[in-house]
């Protein structure tokens, strides 16, 4: 990062003293550890939801491929009319996210969508970010290939909230965050990461790029799992009207006919509806616990759990300390004070379990990632939130303590 950037996170940082970041923030890798992207992703991998962000992002990159294509026609001196009239004559009728670019409206009026979209509410700044994120994304994972299965029987259209071949609806999801095939664990195990649709910019980006975009993400995210590969296929969940049964395009030929010209021309904007909807669904309820999360506490379940049990056990030990202490009258009487490190431990191990946090880590300006795995924090606001908690917290630790150990110091020696 270099200084321009870092002044500018520092910005970023400073505007949000006094607030949680909001979800296009942290999409668009304004904020900071803890409630970074990096982090909510880890978040939907512990619960078994990360495909739906995957989905997000991916669809994102689609649309910037689209957009760079848009931009590159316009460079070469052609419009896009000249150059890809079904998508022109499509757009100006049924509107399209491109209209400025593609100069269908370069006074930000006339063609428009029914709704706001994720992209209008970013500034240029922020797309370039996500942009950037998706780039780094498939740089660490490799180019994916596509997933399309060659036995797949395809219909002459595309169709968009109809039933299965056999007349029957496939199971699906009932809820973007719970999937028909996997459920959350608290030990959960990590899965082959998988690249976002990317095309290198050494060459021109051509329309079998756009297709070939627009298949991969309908054959690993939309597809049900009988046409693909299980394990290139992680269907997510969307309602009846926003299912996508089939995809008739292939990657690998130009359309033939003018059904599949027009079919085309829907590509640039096939999963932007999907896309917002995922958005709304990550922002409305994964988002708001993830903020409860990481914003008022520090650990993973796993570590809750471990803390739980390690104090369950020394508060037993320290109990069969102190009862031991009690009934063999153990002289000098001030060896019972010895009971508050048994205590100590137990209190501090149990309260940060109810808490979900660990005031040491707090004090110490560190956040779990993973079990036992920690990084620091650095987002301003989420700091004073957790010092405060991590001081009360503090404080009721002390009163149990100092309220056991003289509770048994008090107690008069009676040797059995």
């Amino acid at each position: 990062m270099d200084a321009d950037e870092k002044r500018q996170q520092d910005d970023w940082a400073q505007s949000r003293r006094n607030r949680l970041p909001s979800f296009t923030e942290v999409l668009s890798r304004r904020t900071r550890p803890p409630v970074d992207l990096f982090m909510f992703y880890l978040f939907l991998q512990r619960e078994g939801a990360e495909d739906i962000l995957d989905f997000w992002l991916d669809v994102q990159q689609h649309e910037n491929l689209c957009r760079a294509y848009f931009k590159d026609v316009r460079k070469s001196g052609r419009t896009i009319k000249e150059d890809w009239p079904q998508y022109w004559d499509y757009a100006r009728r049924r509107g399209s996210i491109y209209g400025t670019i593609v100069g269908l409206n370069p006074d930000g009026g006339g063609t428009k969508r029914s709704t706001a979209s994720t992209g209008e509410m970013m500034s240029e700044m922020d797309k370039r970010n996500l942009a950037v994120a998706g780039d780094e994304k498939a740089r660490q994972d490799g180019r994916s290939t596509s997933p399309r299965p060659g036995t797949a029987a395809l219909s002459d259209y595309t169709r968009v909230a109809s039933p299965g071949e056999d007349g029957k609806e496939q199971p699906r999801s009932t809820t973007p965050f719970s999937l028909s095939r996997r459920t959350p664990t608290l030990f959960h195990m990590r899965r082959a990461s998988r690249a976002p649709t990317i095309i290198p910019r050494s060459a021109a980006i051509t329309r079998l790029d756009l297709i070939a975009s627009a298949e991969r993400i309908f054959f690993r995210y939309l597809s049900p799992p009988t046409t693909v590969n299980v394990t290139e296929n992680h269907e997510i969940y969307l309602p009846p009207s926003l299912r996508i049964h089939s995809f008739p395009l292939s990657s690998t030929q130009e359309p033939r006919n003018q059904a599949e010209e027009t079919l085309m021309a829907q590509i640039p904007d096939l999963f932007h509806a999907q896309k917002e909807y995922c958005f709304r669904a990550m922002e409305q309820d994964a988002f708001p616990r993830f903020l409860r999360s990481k914003a008022f506490g520090n650990l993973t379940p796993v570590s809750a759990l471990v803390r739980l049990i390690v104090g369950l056990i020394t508060l037993w030990i320290g109990l069969a300390a102190a009862f031991s202490l009690v009934l063999l009258d153990v002289q000098p009487k001030s060896k019972r004070f010895f009971l508050f490190i048994p205590f100590f431990i137990a209190i501090l191990c149990l309260i940060s379990h109810q808490y979900e946090l660990d005031p040491i880590l707090v004090f110490l300006g560190q956040s779990e990632t993973t079990p036992f795995r920690t990084l620091t924090i650095r987002e301003p606001y989420v700091k004073k939130l957790l010092l405060g908690r991590a001081i009360w917290v503090s404080f009721l630790i002390a009163i149990f303590v100092v309220a056991l150990t003289m509770m048994f110091w008090a107690v008069p020696g009676h040797r059995l």
